[in-house]
């Protein structure tokens, strides 16, 4: 991570979060910059995409396990969007931006990016990340 980031930028929070996971790396993907654990798993949406049809936005799309983007989306749909192109896939989006005055939860956020996380990365990783969390006795 650059050491000049703004550690409150939205996109940092998020790079620091993905980048904390298990053999994750960034890499730019349709412009946008993206985390992958040999699969994609998290994309950035600085709404280049159809910005002629939606309000501006910041926001993430994330790999959901199946039932996930429905019960995010119903609970919330002010934060939460089924994103084009990997929505009918059953990912997620999130806002990362003000909604309502209202920033993000950064920790909902980091829990839906280890999730994401969680459904493409292989169950060695998945393991190691439950191992190194487990408390010691």
């Amino acid at each position: 991570m650059d050491q000049a980031a703004d550690p409150s930028d939205p996109v940092e929070r998020l790079r620091r979060i993905a980048l904390a996971l298990p053999e994750v790396t960034e890499k730019v993907s349709h412009g946008e910059v993206a985390f992958f654990c040999r699969r994609q798993f998290v994309m950035l949406d600085e709404h280049h995409h159809r910005p002629e049809h939606d309000p501006p936005r910041l926001a993430a799309w994330c790999a959901a396990a199946p039932g996930m983007q429905a019960e995010l989306v119903g609970s919330d749909p002010g934060r939460f969007f089924v994103p084009p192109y990997v929505g009918h896939r059953g990912w997620v989006g999130v806002r990362l931006d003000e909604v309502d005055g209202h920033g993000p939860d950064w920790d909902e956020v980091a829990e839906i990016v280890t999730d994401a996380w969680r459904h493409v990365a292989p169950v060695t990783l998945r393991r190691r990340l439950d191992a190194d969390a487990a408390p010691d006795d």
